[in-house]
């Protein structure tokens, strides 16, 4: 009997699943500035035009899809975000500087980042854009914050992203995105349920009462899935 050939399954991290409309959405950030991370974005030169080139290097360019993988990158970058202006030359410097000390095409969502990556790019991109010494502490915390967030399996590879409801350092992991659950798409820790199902619910009129007896989760993670969905919306 012939040898039977079968394909290998794409890892569901790697799969590019998001619409850059859909990535903005789910980690709070505007459509405008994902872009700019993934596929450039053009500033004005005495000579015309020039393109930076992009600091995140997206699973599908062409049809413009990030994977798992590169939403738990972007959301990374969105920390330094929160403390700093984004310089796209200069971030993209000190990743490549990260990359190739870690020797990963993804470094920022590398196990190692946690280590000795983190200080290392803090380090490199502080130097670049001057910031004190304090400065650098504060986005290294602000960093941390936002790895904490990341769920790895027993290879360090990133299995879950838990996502900011409120936009606080410190609150709740009840929101998930789980690239093997639902899509791919936020669902209530947990469970398989999608946020956007339970904020329907909850717009159509159930109660939260009604919601957590037929759910079997705890009042407070179904108020913060339905509050993700509203808060976004807004």
């Amino acid at each position: 009997m012939g040898q039977v050939l079968t394909s290998a399954r794409p890892d569901p991290r790697e799969v590019p699943t998001y619409t850059l409309a859909e990535a903005a959405y789910y980690l709070g950030i505007p459509v405008a500035t994902l872009r700019s991370w993934v596929l450039g974005r053009q500033y004005p030169v005495a000579a015309g035009k020039r393109l930076f080139a992009p600091i995140i290097e997206i699973a599908d360019k062409k049809n413009r899809r990030l994977s798992f993988i590169n939403l738990v990158e972007a959301h990374v970058l969105s920390a330094i975000r929160r403390e700093h202006e984004i310089r796209l030359p200069n971030v993209r410097r000190a990743i490549k500087y990260l990359r190739s000390k870690l020797r990963s095409r993804h470094p920022l969502a590398d196990q190692h980042f946690e280590t000795d990556g983190l200080d290392l790019f803090v380090q490199e991109y502080g130097r670049l854009i001057n910031i004190t010494r304090d400065g650098q502490l504060a986005m290294r915390n602000v960093l941390q914050s936002f790895l904490k967030r990341v769920k790895r399996d027993a290879q360090g590879s990133p299995v879950k992203l838990y996502l900011f409801v409120r936009g606080a350092v410190e609150e709740p992991f009840a929101v998930v995105v789980d690239p093997t659950v639902s899509f791919g798409r936020p669902v209530l820790e947990g469970t398989g349920i999608p946020t956007e199902i339970l904020a329907q619910r909850y717009k159509a009129g159930d109660s939260y009462e009604q919601l957590v007896e037929d759910y079997g989760r705890p009042k407070e993670e179904i108020e913060e899935a339905i509050r993700y969905e509203l808060l976004k919306a807004a």
